[in-house]
């Protein structure tokens, strides 16, 4: 079984992405959170892995972080919620938005992810209320808590809203906004926020 690999990213596809490890493409199914972070990363990025052996083929998932890859085994675990379904909710959310919507019981924002209808926001509430209690707020990456200049309450959220509201999916959305929030920095407005993530999305 793979756990675990090391490469460089090879191209982008429909749901994933090729991994070069030495010469070898690794086919890995990714939620788009995975993706971004796999084309910032120029030099070989290290990619967690779940696979699943089925009696047609074996599947890889891959996972930028071990909090997403731990999060997906737990959507999975819920009843309704396969591997696809699974990933399209990782890139609407990633864990700790995620976590948030469990914990507020926002069915209605649970069912902004592709796959996911109002039986199946029902039972993500009631069956991820405990392990949404135990996620906690990421601590930041790459630039210290001390130094980073906090974002505008909800100047992301709101970019995502409005960008749906002009007729994109909220994965896109999310990961366009994800993408020109890494560009522009914590103290991004929502102005720049949305201009910068409509360039992304019409490349």
């Amino acid at each position: 079984m793979i756990g675990k690999l090391t490469g460089k990213l090879d191209s982008i596809h429909e749901g994933g992405c090729i991994l070069d490890v030495n010469g070898v493409g690794y086919l890995l199914s990714c939620s788009t959170k995975t993706l971004d972070r796999l084309r910032d990363t120029p030099a070989a990025a290290r990619v967690l892995v779940e696979t699943h052996v089925r009696q047609d083929a074996i599947v890889l998932f891959g996972f930028a972080t071990s909090q997403e890859r731990d999060t997906f085994t737990k959507l999975t675990s819920v009843q309704g919620v396969g591997p696809k379904v699974a990933l399209d909710i990782l890139s609407a959310f990633g864990p700790e938005d995620l976590a948030a919507a469990v914990r507020g019981a926002d069915r209605a924002g649970l069912r902004q992810a592709n796959g996911v209808g109002a039986k199946l926001a029902d039972r993500l509430v009631t069956e991820l209320r405990d392990w949404a209690g135990g996620i906690q707020a990421p601590s930041g990456i790459a630039v210290a808590a001390s130094t980073a200049v906090p974002m505008p309450a909800g100047a992301e959220a709101d970019a995502v809203s409005a960008l749906i509201n002009l007729g994109w999916k909220r994965p896109e959305a999310q990961a366009a906004v994800n993408r020109a929030k890494a560009r522009l920095g914590e103290g991004a407005g929502l102005e720049g926020l949305i201009r910068d993530s409509l360039k992304e999305l019409a490349r």
